[in-house]
């Protein structure tokens, strides 16, 4: 695979190719990362027939500078895949997160040098110039999951976020050698690792007041409303897993537990306009379905499925604990597929149906229980989650004050 060698610099480069001539669409993308040897050749990519590109410097904080022979067959490569050639990848899978940092030139010695000296980083590459809107440096770093956080930490107290700019993303696949001591020496596990600004933001997205979230709820209100007075317990578990409640509920546990009031005014904003009126049109549809005959009027009392929702006890709440847990650790390993189960574990969509239809029919009594069993989940998950994030915040590793300090210090020297 290696042809002809092209001469070069004592500098390490980087070989960017994707979907071009000769990988007329079968290759989407990959970064392949090369050293020179002793004698300073770098080699040519059948296929692509283009030297090295010069500009980019590959910096190993790891290990010493060597030669990476492209020995390997290269058949397919994710679009934000890393693949060392020549390398077979070590078992089991690392979680390896690439952070794409923009600052001005003049912080960026300072930048780089905490990313190099991060416990855990895997590969810093730094782009000179390569910003021109805002002017500046670009650095791109491959750092252990876990490692994540704390290196976060620092390039808070560096500012880079407010003069420049940090884009966080996960590769698909990192085949490097280096990438498994880097994981290796990093303290703890990725899959468990929190990454707060990621949290945050995913529960920020999922707590906006759009109509795409008062759809989804009108909708699951809807469903429950009609397993109620069809006593239909399938359209009740239907109502659960397609109600979106769980995105603000988890928005206020992170407002709570890290004080972002404005995080937390728009989750309760969500949750104050739309179960209202998600009830409020269910409430209608009830009286209009009354109106029409489509079911008796004293189907509240034959309808034994749906005697739970109702009925609150201390497994309500314990339910509701349960489920709270479960959710906002499924957000902090990023297993979405847990979140299934923690919808349907929880009653707060079919008690907010439930509270509409008695109000209707005039089942006052149920409809104050169905309220406390909607008030006792939404309490209870939320309280769950705060008291998760705060285990976390409490048990994760955090930047020593006096990296903080020396970080200032140096911040300060530079700007001065």
């Amino acid at each position: 695979m290696v042809g002809d060698h092209h001469q070069y610099g004592e500098r390490a480069e980087a070989l960017d190719f994707g979907t071009e001539r000769g990988f007329p669409g079968r290759l989407p993308s990959a970064r392949l990362c090369v050293q020179r040897s002793a004698r300073g050749s770098l080699g040519w990519c059948t296929g692509h027939r283009r030297p090295l590109r010069a500009g980019k410097q590959s910096i190993n904080p790891t290990e010493p500078r060597g030669r990476w022979p492209i020995n390997g067959g290269l058949r397919a490569a994710s679009e934000h895949a890393t693949i060392y050639a020549g390398h077979r990848p070590a078992k089991g899978a690392q979680v390896i997160v690439q952070l794409r940092i923009c600052v001005p030139s003049e912080l960026s010695a300072v930048t780089l040098d905490a990313c190099k000296e991060h416990t855990g980083t895997a590969e810093v590459a730094l782009f000179p110039g390569a910003s021109v809107s805002p002017q500046g440096d670009v650095i791109d770093v491959q750092v252990a999951r876990e490692a994540v956080e704390e290196l976060l930490e620092k390039l808070h107290v560096l500012k880079a976020q407010e003069v420049g700019s940090t884009v966080i993303s996960t590769p698909e696949l990192v085949l490097s050698r280096r990438a498994d001591k880097a994981e290796a020496s990093a303290p703890g596990d990725g899959a468990d690792a929190l990454i707060w600004d990621e949290v945050t933001r995913q529960t920020g997205e999922d707590s906006r007041l759009t109509w795409s979230y008062l759809a989804f709820l009108i909708l699951a209100t809807q469903l429950a409303a009609i397993g109620i007075v069809t006593n239909s317990t399938i359209a009740i578990v239907g109502a659960m897993a397609v109600g979106p409640e769980f995105g603000p509920l988890a928005a206020l546990a992170v407002a709570l537990a890290r004080r972002q009031w404005a995080l937390g005014r728009r989750a309760a904003l969500a949750l104050g306009v739309g179960f209202p009126l998600a009830m409020l049109l269910a409430a209608l549809t009830t009286w209009v379905s009354a109106a029409l005959g489509l079911f008796a009027d004293n189907t509240l009392d034959t309808g034994s499925a749906v005697e739970f929702i109702y009925h609150p006890g201390p497994y309500s709440l314990i339910v509701a604990v349960l489920a709270g847990t479960a959710g906002m650790l499924s957000v902090i390993s990023r297993r979405s597929a847990a979140l299934i189960g923690v919808f349907i574990s929880v009653t707060t969509v079919p008690a907010a149906g439930f509270v509409a239809v008695a109000l209707v029919l005039g089942e006052f009594e149920k409809a104050t229980g169905s309220a406390l069993q909607l008030a006792l989940n939404l309490m209870g998950i939320v309280a769950a989650a705060v008291l998760v994030l705060v285990y976390y915040r409490l048990v994760s590793r955090r930047l020593p004050e006096a990296a903080a300090r020396r970080l200032r210090w140096q911040l300060t020297r530079t700007r001065g």
